[in-house]
């Protein structure tokens, strides 16, 4: 069971919303500019965490449980894809 929505938390909700959307935005920049490739990948796995905690803010919002399932997939669909981009630059191939 979720907890009711309060107008405090309500806007403590908006307010994390709109700072986790600029850190968003910022990983964004450096995983476009990033002066190296591992700068990159930090910024990707930034961004993924990022949106982690947006889903799961919208989810609070929405009241749905549904929204903490995709957060889920998300962990780790991007915990497989840091590591397999991790291993690819480090060796040339990822299943060895």
């Amino acid at each position: 069971m979720l907890i009711p929505l309060t107008p405090t938390l309500e806007t403590a909700l908006g307010v994390a919303v709109i700072l986790v959307s600029i850190a968003s935005v910022l990983s964004l920049i450096r995983l476009l500019i990033g002066p190296s490739v591992p700068d990159r990948i930090l910024a990707l796995d930034t961004l993924y965490v990022n949106t982690i905690a947006l889903v799961i803010l919208f989810g609070l919002r929405q009241g749905s449980m549904l929204y903490f399932e995709a957060a889920l997939l998300i962990a780790v669909m991007g915990f497989i894809g840091t590591i397999a981009l991790s291993k690819y630059l480090l060796r040339g191939d990822i299943m060895e």
